[in-house]
């Protein structure tokens, strides 16, 4: 559609942008149900906000990024959409076949370890391939904890 990738990387980081403030502020003006006597951090509005300003972060990162982008080093369309449809299918995949059927922890690690994988197979040598499995498995299992341990310790929520 665009000429130039990085024209599209800006187009998409703006968006973003804009999505994230909006994220952030309507999760500050969310009631704070003081009335019922919640404890300020658990707001309803605290997720949003943090998501929010995480997707500000991220996106201008990614219109910093497209700056200096070498329209070489970009991969081809093809290879995007190949990319776009195994995220599609990674995420459903944990979703329905993953997710309730195994503990959460165990289905979150077997996610991050085939997501990580797929998407940093390609960029590494084929030397390095096995310490590549070997620290994406390391990865996926302290992620996979660390966000069991978040939502069950830090927003009380029971998982399956």
């Amino acid at each position: 559609m665009f000429a130039d990738p990085r024209t599209a990387d800006r187009i998409t980081g703006l968006v973003l942008l804009m999505l994230g403030i909006a994220m952030l502020v309507g999760g500050y003006t969310m009631d704070r149900l003081e009335i019922r006597q919640i404890h300020p951090a658990s707001i309803p509005g605290l997720v949003p906000m943090g998501l929010g300003a995480a997707m500000i972060i991220c996106s201008l990162l990614l219109i910093h990024s497209s700056r200096g982008q070498n329209t070489q080093a970009i991969k081809t369309e093809q290879g995007s959409a190949r990319n776009l449809f195994v995220s599609i299918a990674l995420c459903i995949g944990y979703a329905v076949g993953l997710v309730g059927k195994m503990p959460f922890a165990l289905a979150t690690g077997i996610f991050i370890f085939l997501f990580a994988l797929y998407f940093s197979w390609t960029a590494e040598g084929s030397r390095s391939r096995s310490k590549l499995v070997i620290f994406t498995a390391l990865f996926a299992a302290v992620f996979s904890g660390a966000i069991s341990l978040l939502f069950q310790y830090g927003f009380l929520v029971r998982l399956p």
